[in-house]
């Protein structure tokens, strides 16, 4: 998903009353409002390809997966967000004891990049996430290339796992999920480089 402008500065409690009644999502960084826009079919195919695969794995285990609809309390006071799939083990965590729509206790969040938000993903938003205890995998998934990037807590580190090839694996061991990128990428159609043989460009 793409972030628009900011649209204000609010409190958080301020932002949580108008998200939950307002007709489209936003984020809340740092006391401004930010609109989430709509996303490339690209983006919405990966996304659910990621969601159905662990929720078929997850069947019959005391874990949850959640869509980009569900909202993350990064920090209470600065960061409200909507990872595009999440995954909790055990007793989920809310915000609020009367709603359960902001999730505090993820295992596993995964964005999948789009050109405004990639450099946001992959900085302020992954050193906001890799505070909660409970966080114990950030993958980044690229929609214009095969490219998946695996971040695995490792007590005080993070460690990068690099996948690039249709059948390179993504070991979920937290979670017990195993994914390929030929199942992650299904159905996904890359537009070809300009000037390649692909492309409808004049010449």
């Amino acid at each position: 998903m793409a972030l628009t402008a900011s649209l204000t500065r609010r409190t958080p409690e301020a932002y949580l009353t108008r998200d939950r009644t307002a007709e489209r999502k936003s984020e809340y960084i740092a006391g401004e409002i930010v609109a989430v826009a709509g996303a490339s079919r690209n983006h919405n195919l990966i996304a659910g390809n990621l969601f159905g695969e662990l929720r078929q794995q997850l069947k019959g285990r005391p874990c949850e997966a959640y869509t980009g609809d569900m909202r993350l309390a990064v920090e209470l006071d600065r960061h409200f967000t909507y990872p595009d799939v999440m995954v909790v083990c055990g007793e989920p965590e809310f915000l609020d004891g009367g709603h359960f729509d902001t999730l505090l206790n993820p295992v596993l969040v995964v964005e999948v990049l789009s050109p405004t938000t990639e450099d946001y993903d992959r900085g302020r938003k992954f050193a906001r996430c890799r505070r909660l205890g409970s966080l114990q995998d950030y993958v980044l998934v690229a929609q214009d290339h095969l490219h998946v990037e695996h971040y695995t807590r490792d007590g005080m580190r993070w460690v990068l796992s690099d996948h690039r090839e249709v059948d390179s694996v993504v070991d979920l061991p937290a979670i017990g999920c195993r994914l390929t990128l030929a199942e992650i990428y299904e159905r996904v159609v890359f537009d070809p480089p300009p000037g390649s043989l692909g492309s409808t460009g004049g010449g």
